[in-house]
């Protein structure tokens, strides 16, 4: 079990403290203080490892379902005992335009926090060091945690949005570039994993919007009456990285249908210089296949200015079609 431990902790009037080894004990000292809470972090528990913790904290077992399974949508779940936050943390590479998602769970209830995480994005530790270093937000108990953590998760959505805009201004460069660009042979294919990574990110911050909404509000179980104002402020934040990528989704839209037009117009032009070309190569092919034929009783078939005539003729015609065709833009 102390494998997935990441870090236990008594806090105390805004102070971090020492405490017993083991939870169990923490926790009944934590309670039986009546100021204080355990905060306990765990990465990616077994069934097995998280019994523990859910007997000695008396979970929900659909939260527990919740918390080993993963994959989850953000959501604000409260039951009798305890309330469950669920949030996806993201992460991107740029170098693959690719956004991934883990998974965040915390736990509050009487005098504890716990925090389960999956995958390898988004630690805690950072959030937990910023908490120590403010007493008076930690003071607060179980949901100032639970605001660090909501507002760790959602500023880094508003840092994704900005590097996403910048990779994405980048691709529009090169939508519009000239069409004898090589990087914009597989256009359309980097738009379209764009659009996907996008849609990965609204996954993410999207659901988000109604659990902040809810506890910005009044009456949520386990959360301090003072926080409301903590919540707003993180529902700000997510309310501007969900319409940076409201406005990233529409963007890449008009670019695809940009490229798509662009692609038309160049099949279009291609379209029209081969006909140009063949119209110019069937005229000649049209006199020479006639003149080939083997009649005896053909118009000037003998005479002796025949050759050069007919040269002269497919020529003067095969000029005369280029020239119209350039006038007309075809070529």
């Amino acid at each position: 079990m102390r494998a997935v431990i990441v870090d236990c902790a008594i806090y105390r009037d805004g102070r971090r403290t020492d405490g017993p080894a083991d939870f169990s004990d923490a926790l009944d000292e934590a309670r039986a203080v009546g100021d204080a809470f355990l905060w306990i972090g765990l990465h990616e528990p077994t069934e097995e490892e998280f019994s523990m913790v859910t007997k000695e904290f008396g979970l929900h077992p659909l939260a527990v379902e919740d918390a080993l399974k993963a994959h989850q949508r953000p959501k604000l779940e409260i039951y009798d005992d305890s309330l469950l936050m669920v949030l996806k943390p993201i992460a991107y590479e740029p170098d693959g335009d690719t956004v991934s998602a883990d998974e965040l769970m915390v736990f509050v209830g009487d005098s504890f926090v716990v925090t389960v995480r999956h995958g390898e994005s988004a630690p805690l530790s950072d959030v937990r060091r910023r908490l120590e270093a403010q007493p008076g937000v930690l003071r607060q108990g179980p949901t100032a945690v639970l605001y660090a953590v909501s507002d760790a998760v959602v500023d880094h959505y508003i840092d994704v949005a900005g590097e996403l805009q910048i990779d994405l201004e980048e691709l529009e460069t090169q939508v519009f570039a000239p069409s004898g660009n090589a990087e914009s042979q597989h256009t359309a294919s980097r738009i379209y994993t764009f659009k996907r990574q996008v849609m990965e990110f609204r996954r993410a911050a999207g659901p988000l919007a109604a659990p902040m909404t809810r506890l910005a509000g009044t009456g949520v179980p386990f959360v301090h009456a003072e926080s409301q104002p903590f919540f707003r402020d993180v529902g700000d934040h997510l309310t501007r990285a969900n319409e940076q990528v409201e406005g990233l989704d529409r963007l890449l839209s008009d670019i695809l249908s940009a490229h798509l037009a662009q692609m038309g117009v160049r099949q279009n032009d291609d379209m029209r210089k081969i006909s140009a070309w063949a119209a110019m190569a069937a005229v000649p092919t049209m006199v020479a296949g006639i003149y080939g034929m083997n009649f005896d009783h053909m118009p000037e078939l003998h005479w002796v200015w025949s050759y050069p005539a007919v040269i002269v003729l497919m020529a003067g015609v095969v000029v005369g079609l280029y020239r119209q065709f350039k006038r007309r833009g075809w070529l």
